[in-house]
């Protein structure tokens, strides 16, 4: 018996976070948070969720931020 089992991506969710300033540019307005989940599947069916991630990136600069470089700005803006 062949059993097909493994992690695959879930859907990846995108919010702009307009009131928060980019800690390197200084730019308001152009951080995007990005929240992704992986699950774990037998026979290609999601049986639950293994764990997320949630990056924030910067529209003007280029720079991404992971969670553990969250300032205090944007761990407030993404619990409200």
């Amino acid at each position: 018996m062949i059993l097909f089992l493994g992690t695959k991506p879930g859907k990846t969710i995108s919010k702009s976070l307009p009131n928060v300033v980019c800690p390197y540019c200084e730019n308001k307005g152009t951080l995007t948070r990005v929240t992704s989940t992986t699950y774990f599947h037998l026979f290609w069916i999601s049986l639950f969720r293994v764990g997320t991630s949630t990056t924030i990136s910067c529209s003007h600069c280029k720079g991404t931020y992971f969670e553990d470089e969250f300032t205090e700005e944007m761990k407030q803006s993404i619990e409200d």
